[in-house]
């Protein structure tokens, strides 16, 4: 299992209860809300697992400069 990170959020009350509500409706902690709403909209903008790009591949003629 992956390590989880932990990050102070900041909301301003009415978003905090709104998300409360919303997060009992859907039978979820707040932060398995938060957490689930999050990722949803990373999958709808195309950046949810994504991969770092891969490193540059490495030029052949480099290696024979020791030869």
């Amino acid at each position: 299992m992956a390590a989880r990170k932990s990050y102070l959020l900041r909301l301003d009350p009415r978003t905090l209860e709104a998300l409360r509500r919303w997060a009992a409706d859907d039978l979820r902690s707040l932060n398995g809300q938060i957490e689930f709403l999050l990722q949803r909209c990373l999958r709808e903008a195309g950046r949810h697992g994504r991969e770092p790009p891969a490193p540059p591949p490495e030029d052949p003629r480099e290696e024979r400069a020791d030869d």
